[in-house]
């Protein structure tokens, strides 16, 4: 099975992209599952509706969210609706919306996708490793799941190696997203499990993490506010992560780090 997951679609930048290429990319390198993280894709912040149906069109076969789950008002009054739509599942109890989710891909592959948040410096009400554990507890890798992707949404390297390392063999992909910065440490663990600390984003890298170069910029020489985070709107890259796994087990045999288009060195599939 074929697994493709991609990072932080940041602003139109990043959408535009998405629309175009997903599409092609699905179809030159059979990707039977398709997970992208959807969370700052509406303006920097947060998901809307059409913007989430965008992304779906695009190709996703399930879309994730983030510490910005519910920046778009809009948000709350569809995502109970969407069962391919996952915010962190370590949101306090009684928060719209599912944190795992049990997906048929296009090729009748059942894949569970899990979204969790991150403690270092973000502040969900829950412990994520009980979370997801408890998540791939009720539907096992290989039994009741044919892959299982988690998409631990986290400031530090460090946290989601940890999640990595908790989840080895259970898992068939532990993926960092959050810092829009793609890692060079993908690899399988001794399990099994493919980890890379983070996907990096889909958005224009001729920037400051995708958002255009001069706020921020100002706030780092001064330590004042001028105005709003505006995404950068130049060309995007498509980062994320490629993952091959065996039939039976569910686990990794392959994992390959994907960069498309856009400022930073490329970096195709080799399935």
């Amino acid at each position: 099975m074929k697994l493709l997951f991609l990072g932080d679609v940041v602003g139109r930048s990043g959408r535009d992209a998405v629309a175009e290429k997903l599409p092609s990319i699905v179809a030159e390198y059979g990707f039977d599952f398709v997970v992208v993280n959807g969370e700052n894709a509406s303006h920097g912040r947060g998901l809307t509706e059409p913007h989430f149906n965008g992304i779906r069109n695009a190709g996703a076969d399930a879309v994730t969210l983030g510490d910005h789950a519910f920046d778009q008002r809009e948000t709350v009054s569809y995502i109970d609706r969407e069962t391919t739509l996952l915010r962190p599942i370590n949101m306090a109890s009684g928060t719209p919306g599912r944190g795992a989710m049990l997906v048929e891909g296009r090729n009748g592959h059942r894949v569970l996708v899990i979204n969790a948040l991150g403690r270092v410096f973000l502040q969900p009400i829950d412990d994520p490793f009980r979370a997801v554990e408890a998540a791939i507890a009720a539907c096992p890798l290989a039994e009741q799941a044919d892959a299982i992707i988690v998409d631990f949404h986290t400031e530090a390297t460090s946290e989601i190696q940890a999640m990595g390392v908790f989840l080895d063999g259970r898992a068939s992909l532990v993926v960092g997203t959050h810092t829009h910065i793609p890692t060079a440490d993908h690899r399988i663990l001794k399990g099994g499990t493919a980890l890379m600390a983070d996907a990096g984003m889909c958005g224009d890298f001729d920037s400051i993490i995708g958002v255009d170069a001069e706020e921020p910029l100002h706030r780092f020489l001064t330590g004042m506010q001028k105005g709003r985070f505006t995404p950068a709107e130049g060309e995007a890259s498509l980062c994320g992560v490629a993952v091959e796994t065996d039939p039976r087990s569910g686990l990794a045999t392959k994992v390959l780090p994907v960069r498309i288009g856009g400022t930073l060195a490329q970096a195709l599939p080799t399935f």
